[in-house]
C-alpha cells in the first residue's frame, strides 16, 4: 500500500490559505459600492443675478450664472487650498496672488491647476450643488 505524503492538517492550511488570497483580492479588485454625491448647497434660481455670483465662504462654493449657463466652482486654491477672493472680474488668492478667470482658468500663477467644478443639478425651482 503507497503511503500518502500530503497530510489532512496541509490540505486545510492550503484551502484556508486560498481562501484568505481570494478574499483579499476580491476586495481589492471589485469597488464596494456606488460613490453617491451629497448636496452641498441649495439655492432658488431666481437668487442668482445673471452674469453674477452667489459666494459662500463657509461652505467655499460660488454660483455663477453667466448668459448661457449656471455653474458652481470651488473656491479652494489649487495652489495651496486658501479661500478665494470673488470679485466683479476674477477670483483671488489672497495668499500667493493667483489670479483666476470666471471660469476657473489660470490666469496669473502660481496655481497651475484650474478651480474645481462642482456638480449643478436642478430640481425644480431650485439648483443643488453636488459634492
Amino acid at each position: 500500500m503507497e503511503k500518502n505524503t500530503r497530510s489532512r492538517r496541509k490540505f486545510l492550511k492550503g484551502i484556508a490559505f486560498v481562501s484568505a488570497f481570494g478574499w483579499m483580492a476580491w476586495r481589492f479588485f471589485v469597488p464596494t459600492k456606488k460613490v453617491t454625491q451629497e448636496a452641498l448647497l441649495e439655492v432658488k434660481k431666481s437668487d442668482i443675478p445673471l452674469r453674477g455670483a452667489l459666494v459662500y465662504k463657509h461652505s467655499r462654493v460660488a454660483i455663477i450664472r453667466s448668459e448661457e449657463e449656471v455653474y458652481a466652482l470651488s473656491l479652494v486654491c489649487t495652489h495651496l487650498g486658501c479661500t478665494l477672493n470673488v470679485t466683479a472680474e476674477n477670483l483671488v488668492c489672497p495668499c500667493h496672488g493667483s489670479i483666476f478667470d470666471r471660469q476657473g482658468t489660470v490666469i496669473k500663477g502660481p496655481s497651475d491647476k484650474p478651480l474645481k467644478r462642482l456638480d449643478v443639478e436642478e430640481r425644480g425651482d431650485k439648483l443643488v450643488v453636488l459634492v
